[in-house]
């Protein structure tokens, strides 16, 4: 039973994990073909000397940084609030930003966007995407800082107040210290999210706000080219460096 449950789960993980490795191998060969010519680095120099996806490298990360940093002080203080409210409609209300498809999301956004701008005579751009990606960050810091909070004991924070401290420096010297590795992951999850986006992204940018998965997709859609091979592979292991990293936050 448990070799067959460990053959599964090799399958599984193999179905999972093994195309990804395979672009990664090609992604050093030295030929365009899936032929092997010999281990080479010129896909990756490649990438670093095309304007259009370094550029676009930057504005993710940017767009990146700016929704991860918002939406991680906005989370945070969110599932405080709830966690002091004990509120389950609430909590559990968060988790339909989390099961509405992308696409829904996106097309949302846009109408929103649409119908305010209006008014205002601003047009789509990089505030617009920062906007959506603080969104949708939102909710997986407030699930995140709320998983750690319910493993935090209360009575800490009651004996600060007792002690003299008021409800701000409780928080900051007592409660933020403990739950701080469950807001770190959070922080790395959110940018994992924002980074990675596509769908909502490519719906609510315009012309001077292009992210690296759009780049990534208008090159797929002229036919697979081995830089593509290269940058994937750093986006991938990038991100999941940043995915282990919060995990092994989460656990502490």
């Amino acid at each position: 039973m448990k070799r067959g449950l460990a053959l599964y789960a090799l399958g599984a993980y193999a179905f999972l994990h093994l195309p990804l490795l395979v672009l990664a191998l090609w992604s050093f060969n030295a030929s365009r073909f899936t032929v092997w010519q010999g281990f080479s680095l010129g896909w990756y120099s490649a990438a670093i000397a095309d304007t259009r996806l370094v550029e676009a490298a930057a504005n993710s990360l940017l767009i990146a940084a700016i929704a991860t940093a918002a939406s991680t002080v906005i989370g945070t203080l969110c599932a405080y609030g709830l966690w002091k409210r004990n509120s389950f409609t609430l909590s559990n209300s968060l988790y339909l930003s989390l099961v509405t498809p992308e696409i829904v999301t996106g097309v949302s956004l846009l109408a929103f966007f649409q119908w305010m701008f209006r008014y205002i005579g601003v047009r789509l751009g990089m505030h617009t995407v920062i906007l959506a990606h603080l969104a949708f960050s939102i909710a997986f810091v407030v699930i995140v800082v709320m998983a750690r909070l319910r493993t935090f004991d209360a009575s800490l924070e009651e004996a600060a107040l007792d002690l003299g401290a008021n409800e701000w420096q409780a928080f900051r010297r007592v409660t933020l210290p403990v739950i701080l590795p469950g807001v770190i992951a959070a922080a790395l999850l959110a940018f994992t999210v924002s980074i990675d986006d596509y769908v909502i992204t490519s719906l609510v940018a315009g012309v001077d706000s292009e992210t690296l998965p759009m780049v990534i997709y208008s090159m797929a859609r002229r036919g697979v080219s081995p830089v593509m091979n290269a940058i994937s592979t750093i986006v991938v292991a990038g991100l999941g460096l940043l995915i282990l990293a919060s995990e092994r936050l989460q656990r502490r």
